[in-house]
């Protein structure tokens, strides 16, 4: 599949946790960085998401902020 995305985080799911219409996704790196995404119940279904399975976070966004404290 072609996206238009170029930030592909590769990686395991940790943990998944579906709840009505919305699941929870959380994907630890090689690096060991975790990325959470919040998707719907149906697509986890449809991409047959489970606790072990190797998935690419795509991230795409507009507006990148930086903050410094």
């Amino acid at each position: 599949m072609a996206l238009s995305a170029r930030n592909r985080l590769a990686g395991t799911v940790t943990s998944l946790d579906t709840e009505g219409l919305m699941a929870e996704v959380v994907v630890e790196t090689d690096d060991g960085t975790e990325v959470t995404s919040i998707i719907t119940s149906n697509s986890a279904d449809r991409l047959g998401l489970e606790e072990g399975a190797n998935v690419n976070a795509v991230v795409k966004a507009t507006d990148v902020m930086i903050e410094r404290e």
